[in-house]
């Protein structure tokens, strides 16, 4: 028996996943004399992605911005690392900084590639040296203000393991949910994952991480066992319950605020197929079917978790024949029980007409992509949220009026997620997650680069504004959006007493206010 990966003595079966292709390596080389004056210019060396052949290419010092530190200091910073080491103008640098969310610029003074937790506190150590805030991107589905800071990109530590017994995954930084559930699946097992699999397991639980199945077992920080994370004095820690309560409670709902998380272990579920998919229905019966959805989801079990949206699909080949180029209305299903009972409980929405689409059916976890089907591929989008207390009636017309069939709505996707069920029940121990008691999640994308953000923001804006008196006032933190990174806008993901308790957290662990997430919870 391997017992790679212990906690706190238990031994493991653990199963690591083979590595998924990662971004272009690059090597950084230099050389330097003990004389400042008589600094030799860098050497920077280059894998191509496809041949594998190594170019070198010469920078001199005028190669660098202005930056507060020297080409010495870089040096010193990738000797000590086993990733690259990239500044702006650096042949990989653009594609190292690239994110999922194409109308995010990111302009880092410095990139380190981090492939371990040795080389995140070499990063970190550097950045709190040169007085740089430190920004981490995984896969950037989220906007990411990295603008003059020190970025950590976590792609490359991308370990999954799996034991059996226990029914735990520990993952690495750069994992992404896919990843698990491949790895989970092959032993009948399945995580709280995201409903896009592109994500980062390990950002999407830092925030709280909802689920297709959420309704069933909560939040996925609801179920996290341990976390390791470098703090702002470049020090590795282990938390858990036991170890650091105070930092674990806070980790669980209040993002990156705290550290950089290089591992995590959590909960898997003994679930290896559901009853799930899509129904597709015209988009000029949006206020039929979205009525009917609203007053099908008062009496349901917790086993089922649905969502549903107005989706704007493109002429495209690749869009399914009937809904290539129009409105829909999507209703996605995942019910954790058999098919029978699945059927049987979805059938008052089948009876609200004819759909499009019918892909509800039983199918394996695995699969459960497939029941969002967002899209993989990067995109620039602009995006906003609120949380609702209710569904009603007069809600459901002021959304078709904005973003029905008979309007000029630039949105893709506006969806209404359904909570409640366990997603309202308190874990013990507890953790920063304030979004209970709401009973819907709306949340708004339109795509476009960042010349039309002005545009969308303002049609977001009344958007939400007028669904205020069925708000709750309230965002929640997986949902961010970029004009959420305003102490108002953070600030509305929690109550007072949590936002302060969180604040305390920062104080005791990042007083400086290095790690600045899109969700800046500040130490004073």
């Amino acid at each position: 028996m391997d017992h790679t990966g212990a906690t706190d003595g238990l031994e493991r079966t653990v199963i690591a996943l083979p590595q998924v292709p990662r971004r272009h390596d690059v090597n950084r080389a230099a050389t330097a004399s003990s004389s400042p004056k008589a600094r030799a210019p860098a050497r920077l060396a280059h894998n191509h992605p496809d041949t594998g052949e190594e170019t070198i290419v010469q920078s001199t010092p005028d190669h660098l911005p202005p930056t507060p530190f020297g080409e010495e200091a870089v040096v010193e910073l990738a000797a000590a690392t086993a990733g690259p080491v990239l500044l702006p103008g650096d042949e990989w640098y653009a594609a190292e900084c690239a994110a999922y969310n194409l109308a995010t610029q990111h302009s880092p003074a410095i990139v380190v590639g981090a492939t371990n937790p040795g080389d995140v506190q070499a990063a970190i150590r550097f950045a709190v040296s040169y007085h740089l805030p430190v920004a981490v991107l995984a896969t950037g589905h989220s906007a990411l203000s990295s603008s003059g800071a020190m970025l950590i990109t976590t792609g490359r530590m991308d370990s999954v393991l799996v034991d059996t017994e226990s029914r735990i995954a520990r993952v690495e930084a750069g994992v992404r949910w896919q990843q698990v559930i491949d790895e989970a699946g092959k032993y009948g097992l399945a995580p709280l994952n995201g409903s896009a699999p592109t994500v980062g397991a390990i950002s999407y639980t830092l925030g709280g991480g909802l689920s297709p199945i959420g309704r069933t077992f909560g939040y996925a920080a609801d179920h996290v066992r341990r976390i390791e994370l470098v703090t702002a004095d470049g020090e590795l820690h282990v938390v858990s319950a036991e170890r650091e309560p105070e930092l674990f409670w806070a980790l669980r709902g209040g993002k990156g605020n705290f550290g950089v998380v290089t591992a995590m272990e959590f909960d898997l579920f003994p679930i290896d197929r559901i009853y799930g998919g899509s129904l597709f229905f015209p988009g000029e019966q949006a206020t039929q079917v979205l009525t009917a959805w609203s007053a099908w989801t008062m009496d349901l079990p917790d086993e089922m978790t649905s969502s549903i949206a107005l989706l704007r699909l493109p002429p495209a080949p690749e869009v399914p024949e009937p809904l290539r180029g129009r409105l829909v209305v999507h209703v996605r299903i995942a019910y954790v029980g058999s098919a029978e009972t699945g059927a049987r409980l979805v059938a008052p929405l089948r009876a609200t007409g004819p759909a499009l689409i019918d892909s509800v059916a039983e199918m394996p976890y695995a699969a459960i992509g497939s029941i969002h089907n967002d899209p993989p591929m990067p995109i620039p989008f602009h995006d906003r949220s609120t949380l609702l207390r209710e569904f009603t009636p007069e809600a459901i017309d002021t959304v078709v009026r904005l973003a029905g069939p008979d309007t000029q709505s630039p949105l893709v996707v506006l969806e209404v997620r359904h909570l409640g069920g366990a997603l309202d029940r308190r874990p013990e121990p507890g953790n920063a997650i304030d979004t209970r008691g709401s009973a819907f999640l709306l949340y708004a994308v339109a795509f476009g680069g960042p010349d039309q953000a002005e545009a969308f923001n303002g049609y977001l804006t009344n958007l939400v504004s007028a669904l205020e008196p069925w708000s709750t006032g309230r965002r929640f933190v997986n949902f961010f959006s970029a004009v959420d990174a305003t102490d108002e806008g953070v600030r509305a993901g929690y109550r007072p007493e949590t936002y302060q308790r969180l604040v305390d957290v920062k104080k005791a662990y990042d007083p400086r206010n290095v790690f600045r997430p899109n969700h800046n919870i500040r130490p004073a």
